[in-house]
């Protein structure tokens, strides 16, 4: 059995390398923090609050995820030469979903910020697509 096992351990967005890419997934989850935040806000129920707090900052968690899956294993060196602002882009973005954004905060314009920045990750990734 011994030769069949792994000497590395290796962690992939899919358990083969799928090469199936969609910012809609960050896109869906920034939605739901979103609204979460406006159901948040029009509630004042403390069992009704913590628990949207806590599927809020789960949801911002797999933003974070999904935007570093596009980050680090979609986009490649000649996509970074031709948009040299995606870097800063998906900083920005994930630190929108982050402590400082969706995840740290129950306001809504703070989500809107957070699909605003996906939003320009997805253009960029549906002109990548285009050129491939």
């Amino acid at each position: 059995m011994r030769l069949f096992r792994s000497a590395t351990t290796a962690h992939a967005h899919c358990d083969l390398p799928c090469g199936v890419y969609d910012p809609a997934q960050a896109r869906i989850e920034a939605e739901t923090v979103t609204a979460i935040q406006e159901k948040y806000q029009a509630n004042e129920d403390p069992v009704f609050r913590s628990r949207a707090l806590t599927i809020k900052e789960e949801r911002s968690e797999l933003v974070k995820h999904h935007l570093w899956v596009l980050w680090t294993d979609y986009f490649k060196p000649p996509h970074f030469e031709k948009y040299p602002q995606l870097h800063d882009l998906f900083n920005r973005a994930t630190k929108a979903a982050g402590a400082t954004g969706g995840k740290g905060s129950v306001d809504p314009a703070d989500g809107q910020k957070l699909l605003d920045l996906i939003a320009e990750i997805d253009t960029i990734f549906w002109e990548t697509k285009a050129a491939a």
